[in-house]
């Protein structure tokens, strides 16, 4: 009897030792982390920014951008301005023009004579820069949507393919489409397809159009000086060195000639 008591109180024991020892086994176990909300948040961003198309773009390009938006759209308003940027960040993205801001917006027949050169009234610095940082964070105009074209609103052209979408800032905006609806030009990405990544003291423009750009200030150039001690040596005629030339790029088709057209009221009221 006292045997069996005795094995009884020894079994005991030894449960009693194991339910302490998982006991504190459990306790030394470490609590599982907590993901925060805001990490969460933070992986999304950071893979979703990993899926967009990344255009790289510089200060020069930000210019040719706002040059574009105010020349294009007859100084108007940010409506006009915004209608413009819209399709200059179409075209840039949709493979079938330059892979730059200015290679788009100096492109030969494309956009306004004299865009590249003429001067931007100060006066309306502050809504054209606001417009093109809106337009580089992925604004666009919700009117002009795939249009890759536009022209002064109140002309006319004989041409089937011009889908018109939307009037602003005193343009036509239309996208080219077949008999059966479809795009003629490959299609622009999505705003929320396409990152901006700025590159900063760096230029993109080609070269060809780099000087067209004006300066801040003007390089002065220094004059010869005669002395009298010696006749002053006669120059020879020097010819005038160009930047080497870029590779060319495929012009799509330019934009409608005037002498196609004829007023027939703005669309607005057709």
């Amino acid at each position: 009897m006292r045997a069996h008591l005795a094995l009884g109180k020894s079994l005991a024991g030894i449960v009693l030792a194991s339910v302490a020892a998982v006991g504190c086994t459990t306790a030394q176990q470490p609590a599982p982390k907590l993901v925060s909300e805001t990490t969460k948040l933070k992986s999304a961003a950071q893979a979703a920014q990993s899926t967009k198309v990344t255009f790289n773009y510089t200060a020069k390009d930000r210019d040719c951008l706002k040059r574009a938006m105010y020349f294009e759209s007859e100084h108007s308003d940010r409506d006009g301005y915004m209608a413009v940027g819209t399709v200059v960040m179409n075209r840039l993205t949709s493979g079938a023009y330059p892979d730059s801001i200015c290679g788009v917006v100096a492109q030969q027949r494309q956009f306004a004579p004299g865009v590249m050169t003429r001067e931007v009234e100060p006066v309306a610095e502050i809504e054209l820069a606001d417009a093109a940082d809106a337009i580089l964070r992925g604004e666009r105009h919700s009117g002009v949507k795939d249009a890759m074209f536009f022209h002064t609103d109140g002309l006319k052209f004989p041409y089937r393919n011009m889908h018109y979408v939307t009037i602003a800032g005193g343009n036509a905006f239309y996208e080219k489409r077949g008999r059966d609806g479809e795009l003629q030009t490959p299609a622009p990405l999505p705003s929320y397809e396409v990152a901006m990544n700025y590159l900063p003291g760096r230029s993109m423009m080609p070269v060809q159009f780099e000087a067209l750009v004006p300066t801040a200030v003007p390089v002065p150039i220094p004059m010869p000086v005669a002395t009298l001690a010696t006749e002053p040596a006669v120059q020879a005629p020097t010819e005038a060195v160009l930047p080497d030339a870029a590779a060319p790029v495929a012009v799509p088709t330019p934009r409608p000639e005037l002498s196609n057209a004829v007023f027939r009221g703005s669309l607005a009221h057709s």
